[in-house]
């Protein structure tokens, strides 16, 4: 259990530096890049906020559009805290530490103290490397120029989206990824910067509600066809 929570904190953890790069050439500074992974640390919405504002979006969009995408970890919690049944003056300090990796480390294990035990190491390891390795590509950001020159622009969204490709899983799931793509570069021509990512947030409402349409049709589908046999 710690070597899995080790392996999955070191093997995000590095991709702090793609996000490093990625906010300084966005032009935000040392002290904004480094103040964003310690204080939001979700990587999905850091890399968003800075992509909107590298696009020229505005700031507030930008960051409506990050916490937009930062909510699913209000659903983690609500899970989590169940399992971990944490003391009341500990929550705070653990909600700061729930994201996706975490999550998926304490489901995946048989008891309460085993949960426990995966969600603090895979939170303590990603935190530390995290911020770590965010410093390190801010300053190598700094001392190489310009990063678009060297195609570390592509940094941040390569990392992300190497990262979400294994969880597509579902043919559900695949499908809110394509329609989401389709309604984010397709709307990204005519819309302001950042707001196309918002309104790809519509992808799984859209989704499931076809789903839901088509599941229905199916079962109404054998009652219709023996009401015309009659």
């Amino acid at each position: 259990m710690i070597r899995d929570s080790l392996g999955v904190g070191v093997a995000v953890g590095l991709s702090g530096f793609a996000f490093g790069v990625t906010s300084a050439g966005a032009g935000l500074t040392l002290l904004q890049t480094c103040a964003l992974s310690l204080l939001v640390f979700t990587g999905a919405s850091q890399f968003a906020l800075v992509g909107a504002i590298a696009a020229g979006g505005n700031p507030i969009t930008a960051a409506a559009g990050a916490f937009f995408l930062g909510t699913r970890n209000a659903f983690y919690g609500l899970r989590l805290s169940q399992l971990l049944a944490l003391p009341r003056w500990v929550r705070p300090f653990a909600a700061h530490w729930v994201i996706d990796e975490t999550t998926a480390v304490a489901l995946a294990q048989p008891g309460r103290r085993a949960t426990r035990l995966g969600f603090a190491a895979t939170g303590l390891t990603l935190y530390v490397l995290w911020n770590l390795t965010t410093l390190l590509g801010a300053l190598g950001a700094e001392a190489i120029g310009d990063t678009a020159a060297w195609g570390l622009d592509a940094a941040g969204p390569a990392v992300f989206l190497a990262l979400l490709a294994p969880m597509l899983r579902t043919a559900t799931e695949r499908a809110v990824a394509g329609v989401a793509v389709v309604l984010g570069l397709g709307l990204l021509p005519v819309l302001p910067a950042g707001v196309p990512v918002l309104v790809a947030a519509l992808a799984a409402p859209l989704v499931l509600w076809a789903r839901g349409r088509r599941s229905r049709g199916s079962e109404e589908e054998p009652y219709d066809a023996k009401g015309a046999d009659r």
